[in-house]
């Protein structure tokens, strides 16, 4: 079992006898020995062999490892099929979600657009000689000024940005 996975998992990583043996500071013919069954390497070294080999020592003394046989075309190619496939599915999520981020927007921009409509201007009534209603009165002039000059562009951006993401046939 040892003399296998040794022989197979130095094939795994591309390793000759003498480039093992030179990573583990011994002699081919030591490497060969072990492949062989001639002899079993110590404590130590077979420490240094799962380093090498960047595998738990209880795979080297373990079960026999079969060689890993590259992948047919038409595995490599289903493969990536499902690979596309989830890509594309992945896409039209984010599409859908977009899309109906820009309807919410939309919406809320109308809505809010309402309420600033319906509000009138009940603000200017207050009684500014109150700093706390004087500080409110101008944050609520400030924001429908604002909302009103911006909102208009941005219901359009939202709006040709939902159209821009719906479903094409």
């Amino acid at each position: 079992m040892l003399k296998e996975n040794i022989k197979t998992l130095r094939k795994q990583k591309g390793l000759s006898q003498e480039e093992l043996a030179v990573k583990l500071n011994v002699v081919r013919q030591t490497v060969s020995k072990w492949e062989q069954g001639l002899s079993v390497p110590d404590a130590e070294m077979l420490i240094s062999l799962s380093e090498v080999f960047e595998t738990p020592v209880s795979t080297l003394l373990g079960e026999t490892l079969t060689q890993n046989e590259p992948d047919s075309l038409k595995e490599i190619s289903e493969k990536l099929e499902v690979i596309n496939l989830q890509l594309a599915q992945r896409r039209e999520s984010r599409r859908k979600t977009k899309h109906y981020l820009f309807i919410a927007l939309s919406i809320a921009i109308i809505i809010v657009f309402i309420l600033t409509a319906t509000m009138g201007n009940a603000y200017m009534e207050w009684d500014y000689s109150n700093p706390e209603l004087a500080v409110s009165g101008v944050i609520i002039h400030a924001f429908v000024w604002a909302y009103v000059r911006i909102a208009p562009f941005a219901l359009i951006a939202t709006i040709v940005a939902a159209t821009l993401t719906r479903k094409k046939q």
